[in-house]
């Protein structure tokens, strides 16, 4: 299936090393990662998704393909802005949520709007949304986006 893993374009280390095991893990569940293309956690999941044979698909801001990090396997230019959004999360089948700031939580809306299946690390709390599940580990996020889209 396809994942979008939304989160902060700048992040400290930690989370980083978070969202790359996050891409690791949905690589070597057979995942694509589909993400806002740049920094931060959305870099950090593309090479962890690489690192595994993943693929990854970034979804672009600009009107320049090559704008995007260096671990996509496709970059999708928009000329949207932060419009894109909604196109970075109705591209997956679920989403998971990486720390994050306000341009997480917009697509967290869209997400739940578009009736997505949503896991989050440490980002949003947003429980008292259907489709919303806070989740403590990388191995939880995913086991809930696999077991509420199958």
């Amino acid at each position: 299936m396809r994942v979008s893993v939304i989160g902060g374009s700048r992040v400290d280390e930690a989370t980083a090393e978070r969202a790359e095991r996050l891409g690791t893990r949905l690589a070597e569940r057979g995942h694509t990662v589909v993400c806002g293309g740049y920094g931060g956690v959305m870099e950090a999941v593309c090479r962890g998704a690489q690192s595994a044979g993943g693929r990854t698909v970034g979804i672009l801001k600009g009107t320049d393909h090559r704008e995007g990090n260096d671990y996509l396997d496709t970059a999708i230019a928009t000329g949207l802005g932060n419009a894109r959004n909604v196109l970075v999360v109705v591209n997956g089948d679920a989403v998971v949520a990486v720390d994050g700031g306000t341009g997480t939580l917009s697509e967290l809306g869209h997400a739940l709007d578009a009736g997505k299946p949503v896991a989050g690390l440490d980002s949003h709390d947003l429980s008292g949304f259907a489709g919303f599940e806070p989740c403590e580990s990388v191995a939880s996020a995913v086991e809930s986006v696999e077991r509420r889209v199958e």
